[in-house]
C-alpha cells in the first residue's frame, strides 16, 4: 500500500512549503517512497473521521500497512525506519540524528513559532516592542548555538539525515524575516538543504497544491 499523508487544500501558507506536511513529504522523497496525498479543508480537520486519525484536528496524517499517526516529526521518523537515507546505520550515530529532530521540535522551534505568533497577533498591542525584542533574542540565542555546532561541517552530525531534515524544516520559518542573516553559518546550512533535490521536488509538490487552489478561486 503506498502511504497516505493528508495536507491542506487551500493552505494558510500560500505555497511557501511552511505547512507540515512538508517535512513529511520531503522525508518521502529523500527515501525514494511514492505516496499519495488526501486533500482536506479546515472544516474537514473538524469532523469525527479525521479526528481519529489526528485527535487535535490538524494535518498531517499518515497510513500505510496498517500503521495510521499523526504528528510530523512522529511520521518523519517512521518514514525514515522504513528505507535507507535518512538514519545512519552506526547505532550511536542514529541515536544522535533522532536527538537532533527532538532538538529541532522541541528546543528551536518553540521560540521561533512565539515570534511568530505575537508578530501576526499581538503587533497592535502597547508591549509588542519590548516583547519582541526578547523573543527576537531568543531566537537569537539558538542560532547562535547552531552557528557554533555549523561551523566545522556540512551537516549537524556528519552526513545529512533526518536531525538535519527537521530542523532546517523549523528554521524556514524564519525565511524573509531577516533574522537568519545575521548567523550566515545557519543560513548557509538552510540554502544547502533546500537545494537537495528531495526538497525541490516535495516543494513543487505542495506548491501544485497552493496553485491548483488559486486557479480553482480565480
Amino acid at each position: 500500500m503506498r502511504p497516505i499523508i493528508t495536507a491542506f487544500k487551500a493552505s494558510p501558507d500560500r505555497g511557501r512549503g511552511l505547512a507540515r506536511d512538508m517535512a513529511v513529504r520531503w522525508a518521502l522523497e529523500e527515501v525514494g517512497l511514492a505516496y499519495d496525498v488526501r486533500l482536506v479543508t479546515f472544516d474537514d480537520l473538524k469532523s469525527s473521521e479525521h479526528r481519529v486519525l489526528q485527535p487535535f484536528g490538524q494535518i498531517p496524517t499518515f497510513e500505510a500497512d496498517g500503521v495510521a499517526i499523526f504528528e510530523s516529526g512522529a511520521i518523519v521518523l517512521h518514514v525514515a525506519d522504513q528505507r535507507p537515507g535518512l538514519l545512519p546505520a552506526d547505532a550511536a550515530a542514529r541515536a544522535r540524528a533522532i536527538a537532533w529532530m527532538f532538538a529541532a521540535v522541541s528546543t528551536v522551534e518553540p521560540p521561533i513559532v512565539e515570534r511568530s505568533m505575537a508578530s501576526l497577533l499581538e503587533r497592535d498591542q502597547p508591549w509588542f516592542a519590548a516583547r519582541q525584542a526578547l523573543l527576537d533574542q531568543r531566537v537569537q540565542v539558538r542560532l547562535a548555538d547552531l552557528s557554533a555546532r555549523l561551523a566545522d561541517g556540512l551537516w549537524l552530525d556528519g552526513a545529512f539525515s533526518v536531525g538535519d531534515l527537521m530542523m532546517v524544516a523549523v528554521l524556514r520559518r524564519l525565511n524573509g524575516s531577516g533574522v537568519l542573516e545575521a548567523h550566515p553559518a545557519v543560513e548557509a546550512y538552510v540554502a544547502r538543504a533546500e537545494a537537495r533535490p528531495a526538497f525541490q521536488r516535495a516543494f513543487a509538490a505542495q506548491r501544485a497544491v497552493f496553485e491548483a487552489s488559486e486557479g480553482a478561486v480565480s
